[in-house]
């Protein structure tokens, strides 16, 4: 059933008007997602949507969704959430309604900024009483009427819960068991992607960042300086946002390929992993201490900035640029951040036999667009169509680099900015 009142119009009005902002505009799905938030909640208030609907009647997923495997609902619930701050805090400042997502729940909230009584929801009226309608008090029974009373009370009561068991036995479905997705179900881009990981016997351990830090959480952390701090002191067990969500999307990922995955911390790893197994780097090396020790990349290097406003930060330096390519990548020091750039860069082990994959931001944010990036078949099909260009492929060495747009601490689009195919 439908709501028609007056408050339901002004909120259908401020979802599209949401839709038709600049912030959501060309973003079909995430304003899919808006639209069916807001009618449940506009006819079901208070009442959230469950994943698996979402995902099915959403995102066009099958019946064997599972939430354990397919992170996207989460994912662009995210990223919503984030379109919407961005959208409030500047293009609807002034907006009568704001649409809020609360986190860890599917559901909208509509919240009137000034709004008199008229224009707010209506309360639900309250169900009248005996009182109130007769206009008479409630008087207790007395004598035996009242120990009747009690009794008839008691068996009806009783009654209605063995028909509620009854009826609750009769209706449980018991849980179905896990089946996991069919491999019809993975797209051509993903299995080509990582085939090179996928067909090695061994799991490829990923190995995440950690830099060295010098100092206490509750006084302070810095950077370890090796010209003025001693080693005995290091910290070394602290990791980005990026590097957390990564390898959230990388175990959903394998679990879809049906091959298992490790995870090491970036100290912890030596030489002796490489030589049997692929290794999949998450950081650069300015956090991710240990791709020092590895073969570097050939044609985009990371490098601190020493000159300019980004002075002590990191940068991506093109060491072989093509036409409408930039020598330099190197993102404004914004405060919040809003862009990044990253590195997706597929090379050859210290064992030719194996491979290393670098998915590597000049912060942890763009180091979590990399890794989301080759983990999604819609992304893996622009990559793929750029390594044609640059004459390379899938499985073959090839490094490219992602501008990353950035709202509210969460990346939101990437774009392929320059892909090399290399020896």
């Amino acid at each position: 059933m439908s709501v028609t009142g007056p408050a339901s119009t002004a909120e259908h009005g401020q979802i599209q008007r949401l839709v038709n902002s600049e912030v959501l505009h060309g973003s079909e799905s995430l304003c899919k997602l808006l639209r069916f938030l807001a009618e449940r909640a506009i006819e079901f208030p208070g009442v959230p949507a469950r994943e698996y609907q979402i995902a099915i009647e959403v995102f066009g997923r099958r019946a064997n969704f599972d939430s354990r495997l397919d992170s996207t609902v989460r994912v662009q619930t995210g990223r919503l959430r984030a379109k919407l701050s961005q959208y409030y805090a500047e293009q609807g400042k002034d907006d009568p309604i704001v649409v809020e997502i609360p986190r860890g729940i599917y559901m909208v909230n509509f919240v009137y900024r000034g709004a008199s009584a008229a224009e707010a929801p209506s309360p639900e009226p309250a169900v009248p009483t005996a009182a109130t309608t007769e206009g008479k008090e409630d008087r207790p029974l007395a004598g035996p009427a009242a120990g009747i009373w009690k009794i008839a009370t008691f068996a009806l009561v009783s009654l209605l819960l063995v028909a509620l068991g009854i009826i609750g036995f009769l209706t449980y479905t018991r849980p179905q068991p896990f089946t996991p997705l069919d491999s019809e179900t993975l797209s051509p881009e993903l299995r080509s992607f990582w085939s090179v990981f996928t067909t090695s016997p061994e799991a490829p351990w990923v190995i995440f960042s950690n830099a060295a830090f010098i100092g206490r959480p509750g006084t302070g952390l810095r950077y370890f300086d090796p010209q003025t701090d001693s080693p005995e002191h290091i910290l070394d067990h602290y990791t980005g946002v990026g590097e957390v969500l990564g390898v959230h999307e990388l175990d959903a990922t394998f679990a879809l390929l049906r091959h298992e995955l490790h995870v090491k911390r970036g100290r912890l790893v030596s030489l002796d992993d490489a030589k049997g197994r692929n290794l999949i780097f998450m950081g650069s090396p300015a956090e991710n201490l240990s791709l020092r020790d590895w073969p570097s990349t050939q044609d985009f290097v990371f490098k601190r900035l020493e000159t300019g406003p980004s002075k002590g930060g990191v940068s991506l330096v093109n060491m072989r640029p093509q036409p409408g390519e930039q020598a330099v990548y190197s993102a404004a020091p914004d405060i919040p951040t809003k862009e990044d750039y990253a590195l997706i860069a597929l090379e050859h082990g210290i064992n030719p036999a194996y491979y290393v994959l670098i998915l590597a931001g000049t912060t942890t944010l763009g180091t979590g667009a990399a890794v989301e990036y080759v983990c999604h078949a819609n992304t893996l099909h622009t990559l793929s169509e750029g390594l044609k260009h640059a004459h390379g492929s899938f499985g073959k060495p090839f490094e490219a680099v992602l501008d990353v747009h950035i709202a509210a601490g969460v990346p939101m689009e990437s774009n392929l900015v320059a892909v090399h195919a290399v020896e």
